[in-house]
């Protein structure tokens, strides 16, 4: 920025904005945030048809100022009903794309991705763990400035493989142990709208309910959708104690109710089933919406 002097501000001075009302730019939300402090970067994320994403970083001078302007415009109301949510940024540096076909090699993607992207550091292929005939690539760059220009690009549909595009988002830690939990539960156990006869298995559940309701939350937010409301219902016992549970997760903003079973274990760690059944069914819906938003 102009009369800046030095080197760029150390790590831990940038934060993340988030639910930014589409149509406000630049000329609002930088004196906005100079507020609280001295700004070095601001970059509000843009779709193609020049509305902006709905999320902004903003880089402070120093850590002290970051921190300033999470204590004052986190839930802050930009408008009436709209309040803003402002965090801490994680500089990630990992990609997922999904949606690719079934077909498509190692090689060829990594090909792909050299001709469209820079700083690419590694590519795992994986089978997709919730759509059939697909594949998911794990992309991991240099750096969050490497990942921001790929994730753009690649958003831009330059990757061009198949016929039907494809998703790509961050990779998050969370969702990533979420997907190797989910991976090992029959993809039977979910049924829309009907029953499940999966013979029970196993599902262990390390994370606790509250962490994923928050991302899950977070995700809906995200694409300005309202928070899940969970009805969950015993409806069989067996006798070596595992539960079958009916659930209905009703989204505010989302096109329908999503309902199905599940089978739950008994508990070692000290849980309800009710809670456990609630654990599972929400790692089933980040997974669904994961694809389906």
């Amino acid at each position: 920025p102009a009369g800046w002097e030095g080197g760029p501000p150390p790590a831990g001075t940038e934060v993340y904005i988030a639910r930014l009302p589409q149509d406000i730019y630049e000329n609002t939300l930088i004196p906005l945030f100079e507020s609280v402090g001295k700004l070095y970067e601001f970059r509000l994320m843009m779709t193609f048809s020049g509305l902006n994403r709905g999320f902004a970083y903003a880089r402070y001078a120093s850590p002290q100022d970051a921190r300033r302007a999470i204590a004052v415009f986190h839930r802050y109301q930009l408008r009436q009903g709209c309040a803003i949510v402002v965090c801490w940024s994680t500089q990630k540096r990992e990609l997922v794309v999904s949606g690719l076909p079934a077909s498509v090699s190692q090689r060829e993607l990594e090909a792909r991705l050299q001709m469209v992207t820079e700083g690419i550091r590694s590519v795992s292929l994986h089978t997709s763990p919730y759509r059939r005939q697909a594949k998911l690539a794990v992309l991991k760059y240099g750096s969050h400035e490497a990942a921001a220009l790929a994730k753009k690009a690649l958003m831009e549909g330059n990757l061009r493989l198949g016929k039907e595009g494809v998703r790509v988002d961050w990779l998050d830690p969370q969702l990533k142990r979420q997907l190797q939990l989910c991976e090992e539960e029959p993809s039977s156990n979910l049924v829309q709208g009907g029953e499940s006869l999966a013979v029970p298995s196993p599902v262990t559940a390390p994370l606790s309910l509250e962490n994923v309701l928050e991302y899950l939350n977070m995700m809906c937010w995200k694409h300005r959708l309202r928070t899940p409301l969970f009805i969950t219902k015993c409806v069989q016992v067996n006798p070596n104690g595992w539960q079958k549970f009916w659930y209905q997760v009703m989204i505010p903003g989302y096109r329908v109710p999503i309902s199905g079973f599940t089978w739950v274990s008994p508990d070692s760690q000290g849980r309800s089933t009710q809670e456990k059944a609630k654990l599972v069914v929400a790692m089933h819906i980040l997974l669904m919406l994961g694809e389906s938003l």
